[in-house]
């Protein structure tokens, strides 16, 4: 399959089955902390990347042996940018019966067209990492025509008129935004919008860019205090990784690494499932896969030139 991945197992929404409505690294930041190395494809240009017949046949195909929890639309980017987003939301609510959650950075929240394209689903997880304009520019590394005010704006805006369960999502950076003033701005801005649920994070999985540290314990404890809410979300997922109808045990692999880079054992899990094992270990020998070590992890993540949109067949665009 080429536009949906998993059901990978998640540690908010349970078993996940993912839908990527875009070309890989298309965002409209390129945050510190991103899994999924530097965006490559820095805009604001809302598209129909691909077909969206194509993406919802894909989920009417996976859904039925997936056992997911939630259809989330996530992916290698930020989703909002597929101008197809709504259509596949209400398509999804009309045709299926299990929930759907949308995973994004909030950014384009402050157009009216985005929210209403959101409204229908069950849970959006925004991110909100910074409570100042600075912060957020060296946080998240906007595009340049997003401006801080905007962010909020359309937060606040989504809040009044969303029914749905809103989650947002703070990923905490040691020596960035897990300052005493950092977390007290956040707060502020926190209290205005009033989402349902805060979750904090932290960066487990190998970041962008490499000086980027997990807050030690006792900061992230100060987070919660300061905040005066937060669900802590700071240890590793666990649970059963699925693919739906692979090409092949290499696909499975690679479809998963390009959007969630996996824990040695993890891909061992996935191998073993697939009844073949030592095929990271040929990926890794052929120089498509690459281990890294972070956090007493060993991880596998795709290395530059698999990372190449060229090199994976789902981001052969249709033609604009």
């Amino acid at each position: 399959m080429e536009y949906v991945y998993g059901p990978v197992p998640s540690r908010r929404l349970g078993r996940s089955l993912g839908v990527s409505p875009i070309p890989r690294k298309a965002c409209t930041y390129s945050c510190v902390y991103c899994q999924l190395g530097r965006t490559t494809r820095l805009t604001t240009r809302r598209r129909s990347f691909f077909q969206k017949e194509k993406i919802l046949g894909e989920i009417a195909a996976a859904l039925p042996k997936s056992r997911a929890d939630y259809v989330t639309f996530a992916g290698d980017g930020e989703p909002t940018l597929c101008k197809d987003l709504g259509w596949l939301i209400r398509r999804c609510k009309a045709r299926f019966k299990t929930p759907v959650a949308v995973i994004t950075n909030g950014s384009l929240l402050y157009r009216r067209e985005v929210r209403a394209e959101l409204a229908p689903a069950d849970v959006v997880m925004p991110s909100l990492d910074a409570g100042s304009a600075a912060l957020f520019r060296r946080i998240n590394r906007p595009h340049p025509s997003l401006s801080y005010r905007k962010i909020v704006e359309g937060l606040l805006a989504f809040r009044k008129t969303y029914r749905g369960l809103l989650w947002i999502e703070i990923m905490l950076v040691h020596g960035l935004n897990d300052t005493s003033k950092a977390l007290r701005d956040l707060k502020r801005i926190l209290d205005r919008i009033q989402p349902d649920e805060v979750h904090l994070t932290v960066p487990i999985r190998p970041p962008t860019v490499k000086s980027v540290k997990v807050p030690p314990p006792s900061r992230v404890r100060a987070a919660r205090k300061i905040l005066g809410r937060g669900h802590l979300i700071t240890t590793h997922e666990s649970g059963t990784f699925g693919a739906p109808e692979p090409a092949s045990p290499e696909h499975a692999l690679m479809d998963t690494c390009l959007r969630h880079p996996l824990r040695e054992e993890q891909a061992q899990q996935i191998e073993r499932r697939l009844g073949a094992p030592g095929t990271a270990a040929s990926l890794v020998a052929d120089g498509t896969l690459k281990r890294v070590r972070y956090g007493g992890k060993r991880y596998l993540i795709p290395t530059k030139n698999s990372r190449d949109a060229s090199s994976h067949p789902r981001h052969k665009e249709r033609s604009a």
